[in-house]
């Protein structure tokens, strides 16, 4: 899973939590981690769902605004089969 470099500066600073993504294939397992440039992350858990279903508080959780905010978002990303709603967290410096 490839992440920006802004977005996983907002994770290790404990300021986003979850990530949403659309894909055919996923990366990541729940319980898992992954190695990133400001350090490992920490996967805790991955729910499958529609992109409809996101909330303001689950937007704002991601780094967005909003919902609104989120969906112009979403519209710039590649498609995929597959959307999820995946929960993280920094473990440290890999």
């Amino acid at each position: 899973m490839l992440l920006k470099r802004d977005l996983l500066e907002e994770i290790k600073a404990g300021r986003v939590d979850l990530i949403f993504r659309r894909w055919n294939r996923p990366t990541v397992k729940a319980g898992g981690t992954l190695k990133t440039k400001v350090g490992l992350l920490s996967i805790k858990s991955i729910t499958d769902m529609s992109p409809d279903d996101v909330t303001d508080a689950e937007a704002q959780r991601a780094g967005f605004k909003d919902v609104a905010e989120f969906r112009r978002w979403l519209d710039t990303m590649k498609a995929g089969d597959l959307f999820q709603r995946i929960e993280v967290g920094y473990l440290g410096e890999a």
